[in-house]
């Protein structure tokens, strides 16, 4: 090239102009754009040469003030309508013939400017363009018309993320919808990041967020990871900085499909009819004892002096399959969901709540479809007799266990058939630690979580819950056996005999809690089977869970199969079904309890970092690892078991002082340290 020559480079990436001014080695050329810059080319940084004359530095603003009057992009459409029929190609040269009438310098080099950018209408070959098919320009048109859009949605988007952290009410769109749903997915792997053990960042490192994630955190500064898209969320209003993680993870849904619902109202509004014969005991006074906040009312006790003076009791369960048929919307959806979900902040029922707390429930003061259980105990407390009815009850009194304690301690006269039930209650608890039961009591903690208030209730045994437990035994036991006798397959419950501790070794530790939990380690999981099997920790030969329908899919399977043969006719699900259908619902069963289990977890962890300061009475109940002085303490106030690293050497079933010294809830992880006397009469004062 000679001095003067003025050719296109590209500057890190910009379209730049210099003037060629001497060589610069073997192969390189220096080059000075307008502002007296000098540049070392190499031949391939060279993207364009001018020809036909010459230039100086000075003169290249003028000869480009002079380019940008040819630069028309649209003016391409109409060149590539000329040429895509025959395929021609042009270099730029012959298109500034084509579009200008002329071949001056800047012409031929606004001609390159136009072919070079364009990305629409021509492709590069060589020196030369080529005209895309008519096909290819349309798809092209096409994309562009999609990245524009998706531009404009992107920018909509974030000026409405913009006006909801700033408080502003927004109406999200449904493009909206889908880039935050995008956002809410990413943010759960907080859960992962519990699972694992490892820090946010390390997870936003092993799962790549989506691309639209990364756009979206990216234009609003912040960092595309899980804790950052849950802090979005968080400012948006969206999510509560509570969120339950562990819920949204799950597969467990919230909402009710708007077809299941539809039938709910159906059912509500044309009752299907009622194929069973019912044995009519509205006659008789029911109690239903449940906790002042259960809406759900699925079972009721009563009590009757036979005309030999021997006492019958009458265990009685609400009938949802009065208004189901089996494998129709209401019962799929049932089973899908397998369990009602019990969480801190609510419940997440089986059934829709139209049906689950009004015709499904035994309510006070109202006739109730019912499946009633009349037993006869011996004077062992066996039992000696039992029927089976689909019945009408009309339940006397909604009780909670803190009336039937009181009503028990007071040993009220106006109602003896509380005091008989219990009294039977009590029988039959002897007589199943005679057949080998195994009583397990450790305190329990009931949280709840109400306009962001967590109260904790402690869950210790009572005459009332154990009159309730006995009476649900009983009838599961009763279900189980008219199973076995007229060979009807059900869900069967059954545990394995477990290998519990010595009495050598049992004594060395204090009696109570200690104790207790020391026997549960050695209990084996319960099993399911279509085939009666003995249940060592309840001790009865056989058994099945009858008593709660309205919240298990289990007990509504019993249900579906006893009132079919009740009625005479072929229980609707053969024992390979009912294996198969138990699969599924023992699978979304143990999700909803592992949700369950972190949900409170979360929230035990949460109310003890709300009370920092605090000196919790704590029992050291077993060790975790003993060689790092690991070890389960139950705070007996609040009924948490939790782990905790002792300093020093303790004894399993000391008492011990202790205050939380770091606790994330998100996180999971929990730091206690023990208190000496001196400082807990400190904090106490």
């Amino acid at each position: 090239m000679e001095k003067g020559t003025l050719v296109e480079f590209r500057l890190q990436g910009d379209r730049r102009l210099g003037v060629v001014d001497r060589p610069d080695g073997k192969s390189r050329w220096i080059a000075i754009d307008e502002r007296g810059s000098t540049h070392s080319l190499a031949p391939r940084q060279i993207t364009y040469q001018v020809c036909g004359q010459t230039y100086k530095p000075p003169e290249i603003p003028q000869f480009l003030a002079e380019v940008q009057t040819y630069l028309d992009p649209a003016s391409l459409e109409v060149a590539w309508e000329l040429l895509v029929e025959s395929g021609e190609t042009v270099n730029p040269a012959q298109m500034a013939m084509l579009l200008f009438a002329e071949q001056n310098p800047p012409q031929c080099y606004a001609a390159h400017c136009l072919l070079s950018d364009d990305k629409l209408y021509f492709k590069q070959k060589g020196d030369s363009y080529e005209p895309r098919s008519a096909a290819q320009v349309a798809e092209r048109k096409h994309q562009i018309e999609v990245e524009v859009n998706r531009q404009r949605e992107q920018q909509e988007f974030l000026a409405r993320v913009a006006q909801a952290i700033n408080g502003e009410a927004v109406e999200w769109s449904r493009q909206d919808r889908q880039r935050i749903e995008m956002l809410e997915k990413y943010a759960t792997l907080l859960v992962e990041s519990v699972r694992s053990g490892v820090t946010p960042d390390s997870l936003a490192r092993t799962y790549a967020p989506p691309a639209s994630v990364v756009e979206t955190m990216n234009t609003l500064g912040r960092s595309a990871t899980p804790q950052a898209a849950f802090q979005l969320l968080v400012d948006l209003g969206l999510w509560s900085v509570h969120e339950n993680l562990f819920l949204r993870r799950s597969q467990i849904s919230v909402q009710f499909p708007t077809k299941v619902l539809e039938v709910a109202q159906q059912r509500m509004d044309s009752p299907p009819p009622d194929v069973d014969q019912r044995l009519d005991l509205t006659y008789l006074k029911v109690y239903t004892i449940d906790d002042q906040s259960t809406s759900e009312i699925d079972d009721g006790v009563s009590w009757e002096l036979l005309a030999d003076q021997r006492q019958r009791l009458w265990i009685h369960i609400a009938d949802p399959t009065r208004w189901l048929v089996p494998e129709d919307e209401l019962d799929l959806d049932a089973r899908r969901r397998g369990t009602t979900v019990y969480l801190p902040t609510g419940m997440i029922p089986m059934f829709p709540s139209i049906l689950a707390t009004g015709p499904m429930s035994l309510l006070q003061g109202k006739v109730c479809c019912a499946l009633s259980f009349g037993v006869v105990l011996d004077e062992s407390g066996a039992v000696q007799e039992y029927s089976i009815h689909p019945s009408l009850i009309k339940p006397t009194y909604r009780l909670t266990y803190e009336d039937v304690d009181e009503m028990l301690e007071l040993g009220v006269e106006g109602e003896p058939e509380i005091a008989a039930i219990a009294n039977l209650a009590q029988r039959r608890q002897m007589w199943r630690q005679s057949q080998g039961a195994i009583s397990i009591n450790l305190p329990e903690a009931i949280i709840k979580v109400q306009d962001d208030e967590i109260t904790i209730k402690v869950l210790n045994d009572s005459l009332s819950r154990q009159l309730v437990a006995e009476m649900m035994i009983l009838a599961g036991e009763v279900a189980g056996h008219y199973a076995q006798v007229h060979k009807i397959a059900l869900p069967f419950r059954g545990q394995p005999q477990p290998e519990l501790p010595s009495e050598e070794e049992l004594i060395q530790l204090p009696a109570g809690f200690a104790r207790a939990c020391a026997m549960r380690r050695c209990m084996p999981k319960s099993e399911m089977s279509i085939t009666p099997t003995r249940h060592a920790g309840l001790g009865l030969a056989t058994y099945t869970q009858a008593t709660s329908p309205i919240r298990r899919y289990a007990d509504l399977l019993t249900h579906f199969q006893l009132k079919a043969h009740l009625r005479g006719e072929t229980p609707p699900f053969s024992g390979e079904q009912i294996q198969e259908v138990m699969l599924s619902v023992t699978s979304a069963t143990q999700e909803a309890t592992l949700v369950e289990r972190q949900t409170n977890r979360y929230w035990g962890l949460e109310y003890l970092r709300r009370h920092p300061n605090h000196v919790w009475q704590a029992l050291v109940l077993m060790w975790l690892r003993e060689d790092s002085r690991l070890a389960l303490i139950l705070i007996e106030d609040l009924g948490l078991q939790l782990p905790m690293v002792f300093k020093r050497g303790v004894k399993i079933g000391e008492q011990v002082s202790v205050k939380v010294s770091y606790v994330d809830p998100r996180q999971d992880v929990l730091q206690f340290q023990e208190v000496t006397y001196s400082e807990a009469q400190q904090a106490a004062n």
